[in-house]
C-alpha cells in the first residue's frame, strides 16, 4: 500500500520551493506517460460533459486525451509551468490554456469533469484540495485522477538514500519531503460523504526502456528535478546522478536483450457526485 510521504501540514513552509518543469525533456517519454491518462479517461462513465477541466495539464498530451474522447465538450488546460502551458498552446493555439496554481484554484462555474493526471502529488494540503476539487463538479458530474505511487519502488528509495549524503542533505531536505501521496483509503473518506460512487484502483506498468540511463532520464524529467535543482552547482548534480546510476544499474538489471523493465505504479480514482 502507499504510504504518504508528506503528512499533511509538515514542513509546509518549505513546500513553497517548486522545481521548474522542462517540456522537451517530460516528452521524450510522451507514449508512456500519456497512457495512464488514456486509462483513466477511458474508466470515466459521463455520457455527454460539456465542460472539463485538465488541471496540471503539462504540456497538453492528457488534454488532448480527453478532446479525443469527448470532442463535442470544451476543454481547458491549466498548470503551474509556463513552460509547460507554452508548449500546449504552440502544439494546439485554438483551446484554452491557464497558467494557474491547482491548490489555489476555484472554477468560476462548476465543470461537468475535472480531471487530474499525475499533477496532486505536487500540491500540499490534500484534505483541503481535494474536497476543494470536488465543488467544481457539477452534480452528477466526476472527479477524475492519477498519481503515482511508486513511492516505495527502488528507484525512489534510491533517491532518498543519496541525497540523505551529509554534503547534500541539508540542500536537499525540502526535496525529500515535497511529494505528497496518500492510501486510497484517505481519498476515499475525503470524498464519500458527497459522492456515492467512487472508483479505486492501482495499476503497475511494466515501461520497457532502453536501459538504465533512460530510467535516469524518466526521473530527471520529473522526481528528481527538486533534488537536482536545490544542488550547489553542475559538479554536485553530476555526482548525484552517477551515484544514481549505479544504484538504478543494479536495481533493474538488463534483461537478455539489453533492455530494461521499470516498474511503475499508480494509483486511480473517479468520484462521482451526487
Amino acid at each position: 500500500m502507499t504510504q504518504a510521504v508528506l503528512s499533511e501540514g509538515r514542513f509546509a513552509p518549505r513546500l513553497a520551493v517548486m522545481p521548474s518543469w522542462d517540456a522537451d525533456l517530460y516528452l521524450r517519454f510522451e507514449r508512456e506517460r500519456t497512457q495512464p491518462a488514456l486509462d483513466l479517461a477511458g474508466r470515466i462513465e459521463l455520457p455527454d460533459p460539456r465542460k472539463i477541466i485538465d488541471l496540471g495539464c503539462g504540456p497538453g498530451n492528457s488534454t488532448q486525451v480527453l478532446r479525443h474522447r469527448w470532442p463535442e465538450a470544451e476543454v481547458i488546460g491549466l498548470d503551474s509551468s509556463p513552460d509547460m502551458i507554452e508548449k500546449a498552446r504552440s502544439a494546439d493555439p485554438d483551446h484554452v490554456w491557464i497558467t494557474g496554481e491547482i491548490s489555489t484554484w476555484v472554477a468560476p462555474d462548476a465543470f461537468d469533469l475535472v480531471f487530474s493526471n499525475a499533477a496532486l502529488q505536487w500540491v500540499p494540503d490534500h484534505d483541503r484540495v481535494y474536497p476543494q476539487m470536488l465543488r467544481s463538479v457539477a452534480p452528477r458530474g466526476a472527479l477524475a485522477v492519477q498519481l503515482p505511487a511508486h513511492l516505495e519502488s527502488p528507484l525512489h528509495r534510491a533517491i532518498l538514500a543519496i541525497a540523505d549524503d551529509p554534503e547534500w542533505r541539508e540542500r536537499t531536505e525540502a526535496a525529500r519531503w515535497l511529494l505528497n501521496v496518500q492510501t486510497p483509503e484517505h481519498y476515499y473518506d475525503l470524498l464519500c460523504a458527497d459522492c456515492p460512487r467512487i472508483d479505486l484502483w492501482v495499476t503497475n506498468y511494466q515501461h520497457v526502456l532502453a536501459g538504465p540511463a533512460a530510467i535516469l532520464e524518466w526521473i530527471r524529467g520529473t522526481g528528481l528535478r527538486p533534488f537536482l535543482e536545490a544542488l550547489a552547482d553542475d559538479d554536485q548534480r553530476a555526482r548525484l546522478e552517477a551515484r544514481l546510476l549505479r544504484q538504478v544499474t543494479a536495481d533493474y538489471p538488463a534483461r537478455r536483450d539489453g533492455r530494461v523493465i521499470f516498474p511503475f505504479r499508480r494509483l486511480f480514482l473517479v468520484a462521482y457526485r451526487k
